[in-house]
């Protein structure tokens, strides 16, 4: 496999580095992996922080910024952050307010962020934490006990981080978040599988001609594998299979996202399929957001993740917004 890399065991600082080096908005520290808010602590604002494995650019250091996370946390690819990563970024940002860490549902993301917390309460800084777990694919997988956290930790971050922006209290943003995620499903589609820089080749054999209906953001199995299908019928099958379970009474945000080796072209035409399956089945549309946010290095398909919004989570959503990988209304 032919990789943009130097060599695998500095991939993730070199990454840093160029983040650093592309915006001077952020602090990145790349020595301990803590990418933070270049104005933090806001004063008086609730801080959010995030974190996971690396590979899923722009999540989740891509978020950090104004209107989103005061921090984020990378660790090795698709490996857990470690609690001490966690404090210290917690620390950086934590303005008396209070800290929420947005955790998606990876045994070791939990583990090390529930670790994180109790360390941080010792030193003083009042922690709340929201576990994610949209993914409609699978009951559970080879990285979670329960439902994989994916896209809905973009829509979490995005209007949980406005809240607390707008400076709601920290169990006012807990329990925004916390109604964001119960509020959102999603379901993935792998085309191709990924390769890590480690393997240099890939995670998993996806035979050519077959998909992957449900894969993991970690190319975790989902519900079956089929000959490859068009773009229509695999909106009709993941659309479908998230309002299954979402069930929605009120208009949706849509996010069509990339796994990362999707092109554009291709990503808008299944925007246009999902668009016509929720007509059909008479779900409003709210906004929608097309791109790679929620990735899997090198894999090609598409996620489709729904969140049923009020007014409230809608204003919250089209507030302003600035960070290296979504901005608006700034």
């Amino acid at each position: 496999m032919k990789m943009l890399i130097n060599v695998a065991e500095t991939v993730v600082a070199d990454a840093l580095r160029g983040l650093a080096a592309s915006h001077p908005e952020l602090t990145v520290d790349v020595e301990n992996r803590v990418i933070v808010r270049r104005d933090a602590p806001v004063p008086d604002k609730v801080a959010l922080v995030s974190g996971g494995g690396s590979g899923h650019e722009p999540l989740h250091g891509g978020f950090v910024g104004r209107g989103m996370l005061d921090a984020a946390c990378p660790g090795e690819v698709f490996t857990s952050p470690v609690p001490d990563q966690m404090v210290r970024a917690a620390a950086a940002v934590d303005s008396g307010k209070g800290v929420l860490f947005v955790v998606k549902n990876y045994t070791g993301d939990v583990l090390n962020f529930d670790m994180a917390a109790e360390l941080a309460e010792d030193e003083g800084i009042q922690v709340a934490k929201v576990l994610v777990d949209d993914d409609v694919a699978v009951s559970d997988s080879t990285h979670t006990a329960g439902r994989r956290g994916t896209g809905a930790t973009l829509f979490v971050e995005k209007i949980a981080g406005a809240a607390a922006e707008e400076g709601a209290p920290l169990e006012r943003v807990e329990a925004i978040a916390r109604r964001v995620n119960a509020c959102s499903r999603s379901f993935g589609v792998a085309l191709s599988p990924c390769s890590t820089p480690a393997k240099g080749g890939p995670t998993f054999d996806l035979p050519a001609g077959e998909l992957e209906l449900g894969v993991g953001i970690h190319g975790e199995p989902g519900r079956e594998r089929r000959a490859m299908m068009t773009s229509r019928e695999i909106a009709d099958y993941a659309v479908d299979a998230v309002l299954d379970d979402l069930r929605p009474d009120n208009p949706v945000l849509v996010l069509v996202n990339g796994m990362g080796a999707t092109p554009q072209l291709e990503l808008y035409g299944f925007a246009a399929e999902v668009h016509r399956v929720l007509g059909e089945r008479r779900v409003a549309v709210a906004r929608t957001l097309v791109g790679n946010y929620v990735t899997s290095l090198d894999m090609a398909g598409a996620s489709v993740t729904l969140c049923q919004v009020d007014e409230d989570l809608l204003r919250l959503w089209d507030a302003p917004v600035r960070t290296a990988g979504l901005r608006w209304g700034c």
